[in-house]
């Protein structure tokens, strides 16, 4: 019995491969392609090269009759024309129930260094999205712990938004918040692209322990390839995926959206893929969508993946591809104010600009209700608020704007609370905020 555990787990430890690789040749050296000829009828576009006596790896981007062209990933020093390339074939994970806690890299490497045992079945990254005709709908509004998205913006079981900001407004310390405190079985956060100093900052201080407890951290860094930047994002996916198939419900945190697109221009470019909106190419488009899509709501027998993607905006142009893709694939859109964060409130939501698409089911009517009033007074006081600002503003000339002027200070508090007591203290405290009789101006609303 102790051989057969000790086999089992072997197994598990060592990943199986097959002892029969197909060898080519390097023909040609361009500046960011290397030609190899030999593997035409055996190499499919997506799968992985080892160039021999060299720690080097690459992926098969185009293939014609003769050749097949490998972008690598990383360095081409020491590659030289007539150098054995040995076909390794497509690339996957073995996910494991043991990796909760851990820090790995795209490749299932662990960055924490510590062993990583892996699971029994390997997973492609790329998999399909599941059925959409056998999917489920949306499920239960889950707990976020923030004020804000209990009641005005909330979050249902298999949605996927998108945090918009831009650089320095807060995006990685809510997402930290949410990983901390969102209601969820399983989270992998995917940190794509990150400053190498940051993942170590991001995991120990930001996500602390009580996060990274029952999450899976899957990171990239901003010196690496384009291709570990992209693998490392459909890794996260894929790991998602497997927590997801056993019927968990999965929050899936990836940072950012952005430099996923970016990596794949890259990619794209060295293939000979011709730009278009803005520099991006046709193709990341539908990369952008399959990869949303196989977040949300598994099949009957699976759980969910509830997916936050951040995506950075440059200058608040809110039309650039990325942003502009992403907002008609997600199920909302959650913007990030500089100007709010410059005034010192986080998470520096503008409600304005943002949409829940869970809305109206995720409510009861007198909670819609509720929700739809602050957003009037949030719009009104927007509205007139360089007049207040000002002093041009006189009292009593506008009965909805002096209402508005009077709640803002409540409201703008309630915007930034945290609580653990759920949806109905979250409602309760809104009404108290939207209440003339109960409001003081300036004191906080979360109670």
């Amino acid at each position: 019995m102790p051989r057969l555990r000790s086999l089992g787990l072997m197994t598990a430890v060592v990943p199986r491969h097959s002892v029969v690789r197909r060898i080519g040749r390097i023909q040609r050296l361009s500046s960011n392609l290397v030609s190899v000829v030999g593997l035409s009828d055996t190499a499919s576009v997506g799968h992985r090269v080892r160039f021999a006596d060299q720690q080097v790896t690459g992926e098969v981007v185009t293939i014609s009759e003769d050749c097949v062209n490998v972008l690598v990933d990383g360095s081409m020093a020491g590659l030289k024309i007539g150098q054995p390339v040995q076909h390794v074939g497509e690339f996957g994970l073995c996910p494991d129930n043991s990796w909760l806690g851990r820090v790995i890299d795209g490749e299932g490497n662990p960055l924490d260094g510590q062993p990583l045992i892996n699971g029994g079945t390997m997973v492609g990254l790329h998999s399909p999205p599941p059925p959409a005709a056998k999917r489920r709908g949306l499920g239960a509004r889950l707990d976020t712990g923030h004020m804000l998205f209990n009641t005005i913006l909330p979050v249902v079981r298999g949605q996927r938004f998108g945090l918009f900001s831009g650089s320095g407004v807060g995006k990685s310390s809510l997402m930290a918040a949410l990983a901390q405190d969102m209601e969820a079985d399983v989270i992998v956060i995917g940190l794509i692209g990150e400053r190498g100093r940051e993942v170590n900052q991001f995991v120990n201080n930001v996500l602390g322990k009580k996060g990274l407890r029952r999450s899976v951290v899957v990171a990239s860094t901003s010196d690496q390839s384009a291709l570990a930047r992209r693998r490392a994002a459909f890794s996260a996916m894929a790991v998602a995926e497997h927590f997801r198939n056993l019927g968990q419900s999965v929050l899936l945190l990836v940072d950012s959206i952005t430099r996923l697109g970016e990596a794949h221009r890259e990619i794209a470019s060295a293939a000979g893929e011709p730009a278009s909106m803005r520099g991006f190419p046709p193709s990341m488009a539908s990369l952008l969508a399959g990869f949303s899509e196989r977040a949300g709501p598994g099949t009957e027998g699976q759980g969910d993946i509830t997916a936050v993607f951040t995506v950075l905006v440059s200058g608040s142009d809110m039309e650039e591809p990325v942003a502009d893709t992403l907002r008609g694939l997600l199920d909302g859109h959650f913007v990030l104010s500089r100007s709010i964060a410059e005034r010192g409130r986080f998470p520096a939501v503008d409600v304005l600009q943002s949409v829940s698409r869970s809305l109206p089911e995720a409510a009861s009517d007198e909670e819609n209700r509720l929700i739809a009033q602050a957003r009037r007074l949030f719009s009104v006081y927007e509205d007139s608020e360089i007049m207040v600002r000002s002093g041009l503003y006189q009292p009593g000339s506008n009965p909805e704007l002096d209402l508005a002027v009077k709640l803002q200070p409540g409201l703008d508090a309630f915007a930034a609370d945290r609580s653990d007591q759920g949806f109905q203290h979250a409602f309760a405290c809104l009404e108290k905020c939207l209440s003339v009789g109960d409001v003081d101006d300036g004191q906080n609303s979360g109670g």
